[in-house]
Parts: C-alpha cells; sequence; structure tokens
C-alpha cells in the first residue's frame, strides 16, 4: 500500500503539475470565462444536446481508459463533465491528467444523461482558469477540524456544503428583511459607526483616536440615538442594517462585532412593533425556509419552533409569579432570597434588594425556558431607560423584549419621546456608569419627536434561530477568535 505524501510533497507535486501544463499552454492563472449559467441554473434548465459553457472547481476526477469523469462545483452546485480524448483531442486529454483536486477549469460542450443516468456535459474543450497548489481539505469530504473551519472559513466553504447553504439562508434573510420593510413604506438609512460617545445601551464601547479631529472616538454600540434624531428631523419609517461593537465576551450567542436591525416608526408605539415582527418573521420563514415550523438545536434537545402567529405575550411580574410563587412581589427581601436559592439561583454581589433579585430571577431561571416566540412585556423601569412608562404604572414601561429559543432576540418599545423624562433616565443611568449625559439627544428630543414605536433585532441571532444553528460562530463568515487558536466556547 503506497504511503500517503505529505502535505509538502502534494505541494511541490502540484507545482510540477502547474509547471508542465504552462509548458503545455495552459497559463495557470487564465482569464475572464464567459458561461451559460451557474451549475445550479445549468441542471435546473438542463436540456439533451443543448450547449453550455461551465466552470468549477474540481472535486471528483476518474479516469477510464480513454475516457476522464470530473465533477465540478462551482458554490451553487455540483456537476459532471466527461473529456473523451476522441473529442478534445490527445493533447487536452494528456493535459488534463495534470489537473488536481481543487483546480478551477472551465469547459464548453453539450449536454447528455450518461447511461447511469447523471447528467453530464460531454466536454469539446477545456481552460486552466487557476491551478490550486495546495490539497483540497480532507479530499472533500468536509473540514473536519473546528478551529480550521472558522479560522479558514474559505476551506469550510470549498468543503462543507451545509456552510455554504447556511450563508446563503443569511443573505436570502437580509434581502427579505429589506424587501419587507421597503413593500410597507420604510426607508433604509445610514447612520454614524463611529461617535464622539456611546449611546443607545450600556454596554462597553471600543474606544479610538480621531487624528484629524484630535479627538477620541467610540464605535458605535447602537445607532438608536442617531436614528431617533432623524425622527425629530421628519423622518417617518426608518431602519438600519449595520455593525453594533461591543468590547465586551465572547461565548456561543455573543461576538463583539455583530449586525443589528433597528426599526423605527412614527405615531407607532410596542403594539405598532409587535405587529411587525409578527409580520416579517412568518414571512422570512415563508420566502427563506418555505416553512414556519423550524428544528432548533441537536440531539435530544432539539426542539421544533412555531412561527405561527399570534405569539404568546405575558407580563414579566406574572412569568416570575409562575415560577416563584403568587405571593413573590408581597415578599420580604430575605424570604425571597431563600426561595430563590431553593429554585437553584446562584447570588451575585449586584443583587441587593427585590428589584434585582426578580431580575435576576427571570434572566437566569425563566427566559432560557420560553421556547416558543413569547413577548414578554411591562419591565421595570430601571432596565429600559430609553422606553415610555405603562400608562397604569410608572414603575414599568411600555415594552416587550421578544425571546425564541430561550433567548432575547429583540427588544420593542414604546419611545420615550418627553426630554425631561429622558434627561433624568440618562441622568440615572450617567450616574451608574459614569458616561456623559448625551446633551445633544436631549436637545434634539426638545424640538419634538413624535410618538414612536421602536425595535431592535439582533440578525446574528435571527439566522441563528432560522437555521437551526446553536454557535453564533457558525452563521459570521469570520468570527473574532484567541489569536493562535484555543477559540472560546
Amino acid at each position: 500500500m503506497a504511503q500517503a505524501l505529505s502535505e509538502d510533497q502534494y505541494r511541490a507535486q502540484r507545482i510540477e503539475n502547474r509547471a508542465k501544463l504552462e509548458a503545455a499552454g495552459y497559463a495557470p492563472y487564465g482569464h475572464a470565462f464567459a458561461r451559460t449559467g451557474t451549475l445550479q441554473e445549468t441542471r435546473a434548465d438542463f436540456a439533451e444536446g443543448k450547449a453550455v459553457a461551465v466552470a468549477g472547481r474540481i472535486q471528483t476526477k476518474r479516469r477510464m481508459g480513454k475516457l476522464m469523469f470530473i465533477h465540478l462545483n462551482d458554490g451553487s452546485d455540483a456537476f459532471q463533465i466527461l473529456l473523451k480524448r476522441d473529442e478534445v483531442g490527445e493533447e487536452a486529454y494528456n493535459a488534463a491528467k495534470l489537473l488536481d483536486l481543487g483546480d478551477i477549469i472551465g469547459a464548453k460542450g453539450t449536454l447528455f444523461t450518461t447511461q447511469a443516468g447523471e447528467q453530464t456535459v460531454a466536454v469539446a474543450e477545456w481552460e486552466l482558469l487557476s491551478k490550486a497548489i495546495r490539497q483540497p481539505p480532507e479530499k472533500w469530504h468536509g473540514l473536519q477540524n473546528t478551529e480550521d473551519r472558522y479560522r479558514k472559513r474559505y476551506l469550510d466553504l470549498m468543503s462543507n456544503p451545509e456552510s455554504r447553504k447556511r450563508f446563503d439562508a443569511r443573505h436570502k434573510i437580509l434581502l427579505g428583511i429589506r424587501n419587507f420593510l421597503s413593500s410597507r413604506g420604510f426607508v433604509e438609512v445610514e447612520t454614524p459607526i463611529m461617535q464622539p460617545q456611546a449611546g443607545g445601551a450600556a454596554a462597553k464601547p471600543f474606544v479610538t483616536h480621531h487624528n484629524a479631529l484630535d479627538r477620541e472616538m467610540v464605535l458605535r454600540i447602537a445607532p438608536e440615538l442617531y436614528l431617533k434624531r432623524l425622527l425629530v428631523g421628519g423622518f417617518d419609517k426608518i431602519f438600519e442594517l449595520g455593525k453594533d461593537f461591543r468590547n465586551e465576551g465572547i461565548d456561543r450567542t455573543h461576538n463583539p462585532e455583530f449586525t443589528v436591525l433597528e426599526v423605527y416608526e412614527a405615531y407607532g408605539d410596542r403594539t405598532s412593533m409587535k405587529n411587525l415582527v409578527e409580520g416579517l418573521l412568518p414571512y422570512l420563514c415563508d420566502t427563506v425556509l418555505g416553512t414556519r415550523q423550524v428544528a432548533y438545536g441537536s440531539g435530544e434537545e432539539k426542539t421544533v419552533i412555531n412561527f405561527e402567529p399570534p405569539y404568546r405575550e405575558v407580563a414579566q411580574q406574572d412569568l416570575i409569579k409562575e415560577r416563584m410563587g403568587e405571593d413573590w412581589f408581597t415578599l420580604d427581601y430575605e424570604t425571597a432570597k431563600a426561595r430563590a436559592v431553593a429554585q437553584g439561583l446562584t447570588l451575585t454581589p449586584e443583587i441587593v434588594d427585590m428589584l434585582t433579585l426578580s431580575h435576576e430571577v427571570y434572566d437566569k431561571l425563566i427566559e432560557r425556558t420560553l421556547m416558543q416566540p413569547t413577548f414578554v412585556t411591562r419591565i421595570p423601569k430601571q432596565y429600559v431607560p430609553l422606553a415610555k412608562a405603562c400608562s397604569d404604572d410608572p414603575a414599568l414601561v411600555d415594552v416587550f423584549e421578544f425571546v425564541v429559543a430561550g433567548r432575547e432576540l429583540c427588544p420593542g418599545y414604546t419611545e420615550q419621546n418627553n426630554p425631561d423624562a429622558q434627561r433624568e433616565a440618562f441622568a440615572r443611568q450617567v450616574e451608574a456608569d459614569a458616561e456623559p449625559l448625551d446633551q445633544d439627544f436631549v436637545e434634539a428630543l426638545e424640538y419634538g419627536m413624535p410618538p414612536t414605536g421602536g425595535l431592535g433585532m439582533g440578525i446574528d441571532r435571527l439566522v441563528m434561530f432560522l437555521t437551526g444553528t446553536e454557535a453564533i460562530r457558525d452563521v459570521l463568515l469570520f468570527p473574532q477568535m484567541k489569536e493562535g487558536g484555543g477559540a472560546s466556547a
């Protein structure tokens, strides 16, 4: 049994084959090649005897005497081509013997079906478009090393069809979002990514220096305050799809650089945002997946999520009472704390009163159990400084947290448009976070912002839910990772 070649030996052999091909008149890194369509389109429009020009990367190659069968893959599909020595000529056939897996070629010929029933191109001529001098991963059986899948995404896309399928779905989801919102009169806008101060969320920013202005700047943690300035200026229904950056941890559902959809509708409120979510998600399911029943998770823990609206709506306090008892909010702090510990809650230094204890109970014990789409409403005002208070209880704000598969997908607000109330909320936040108050935004509100509904949806997490993916790195083409190996969980 022949000993397998090392990676360096494979590379040396391929370099030698490249030299021989070049000597035979095949430029190793050729030129543009006019295709009649992708391989997927070629299959869809198949007709016996039809002349085609196809191109792709060599996925398999086998010779049977004077015949050479090659499977090409262009990312859309794999398709067989057949070189017959008597048809392409002896020189072209012998040159094709020097082709290696991973090489990119173009071929012209006619379509036919083999005796085995496989659609195939009978090649009349072929061209070398790019010579690969490194061996494809695992001889096309799939990139098995998880680290390499993320660090060398090009190899993952080259060898794992499921990965390519997932990123094709991401593209369609983004396109679907834009189509859905545009059809309902929303206008896409762009706001600054580099900002003089962080705002719109409570998060640690990345800090940089603007040389021309000689001032410290931050990468935005949210576009919210700029989008609301546009509402003051007269925009009616707007959205932005863009990057946010938060200088915080990395785990299975968080990446420091992530994509967010923010939507604002003048003269709307939390309810109009709820209606938008119940329209958008079924639309994406229908147009991208073809079903509103999505399998999420793996193994025995796999759950079918039903995106058929309407979705459950429940007050956060009611969820807490369901878990902790109807008398929860009448308990003294020490009794409530003991009950929470008995339920499995781990106490942390931030838990100092019933407000923080109740928040932790929801966050750690309840949210993860909400598998089906759920609007959790009526949140304590201390946790949502940019929202308007509920008309019947000023201690709560008129918002929802939309939860799917045990994780928040997006919040939706009846936005605060009272400049005095906003100034007070900012003052509390500034005191807690030691961040400067955004005076310009409060001044903008003093010119008058209409009643508004708004939401912010994490696109990476949305793609995870709709593709049944549990790790955020699987839906990011180039996720952030530790240097030199040792990926985070």
